[in-house]
């Protein structure tokens, strides 16, 4: 049986500032934890501010998305949402000789390889060749013995490479910029990961949420990424390269894509000059219960 579960609350604000009343486009949410046997959503509550209407749905990967329609020009956008959710942390993991270990190269089920496909195309192609270059500089012949531990490998590689920094622009690297910067967010690493494995033949997703760690426990923290790989037989593991480990049930795990941009926490547009955006602010807080 899976040990007792803890019940968590995690308030994650933003807010968006302006020198004059804007006019805002719709914008779209993916803040909720996604649930399942490891995770139970008790409560959401969101405040936002200008005044809104709401619409949630469900997209194709399955996450919750709330559509936000602003009703009103404001000099300032917040959005604060409450959460309140049980975490059923996994029993003992099971011995080396309980489990099957996945050899590498994987092969997928035929009734999985149309949705796996999503999950294997590369979307940065032109960075094919400095990909490629790098893994075949790591030497990973050593380690194709066992699916997983060709994964765990490079995910510690890519933490003791790559220098974590912490970057407030839109969007992500390429995976050839973050290998020549050698420095990325954890929105950079995690593309790098995923666009990697991907070429090794891993179906890869990219993941945002929450990480429960000493920054969010004083709020100070603010929203992760990280990425999960489909192993036959036992599905997805998530796989952390900002810490260069497996994730734990530490990670809540609020969307996925196939790419970065299908899972940004908040996305939308205001009509208006670029110079009228003073900027935001952005906190993430986590409290047991």
């Amino acid at each position: 049986m899976n040990p007792n579960p803890d019940f968590l609350r995690i308030i994650h604000e933003t807010i968006y500032r302006y020198k004059r009343p804007v006019v805002f486009q719709p914008h779209r949410l993916i803040i909720r934890p996604r649930e399942g046997h490891d995770l139970r959503v008790e409560q959401l509550k969101l405040e936002i501010s200008p005044k809104y209407d709401l619409l949630w749905s469900r997209d194709i990967f399955g996450n919750s998305v709330a559509s936000v329609f602003f009703l009103e020009p404001a000099e300032e956008l917040r959005i604060r949402s409450d959460i309140a959710l049980h975490r059923f942390p996994q029993g003992p993991a099971l011995h080396s000789e309980q489990m099957e270990k996945i050899a590498y190269p994987v092969e997928y089920d035929p009734i999985e390889q149309a949705v796996a496909a999503a999950y294997l195309a590369p979307i940065f192609p032109e960075d094919h060749h400095a990909i490629q270059q790098w893994l075949h500089s790591l030497h990973l012949d050593s380690c194709k013995y066992c699916a997983e531990g060709m994964v765990l490998h490079l995910t510690a590689v890519i933490e003791k490479v790559i220098g974590y920094r912490r970057r407030d622009e839109k969007g992500v690297q390429t995976p050839a910029t973050t290998l020549t910067l050698a420095s990325g967010s954890c929105r950079d690493v995690a593309t790098l990961l995923m666009e990697a494995v991907r070429h090794l033949g891993f179906a890869a997703r990219f993941c945002s949420g929450y990480l429960d760690c000493q920054a969010t426990r004083g709020a100070r923290g603010v929203t992760h990424a990280w990425t999960e790989v489909y192993f036959p037989g036992l599905g997805w593991r998530g796989f952390d390269p900002t810490a260069g480990k497996p994730c734990t049930y530490q990670h809540v795990v609020s969307g996925v894509s196939n790419h970065p941009r299908g899972v940004m926490p908040i996305s939308g547009r205001f009509s208006g000059k670029a110079e009228d955006s003073l900027g935001m602010t952005v906190n993430v807080q986590f409290s047991a219960v």
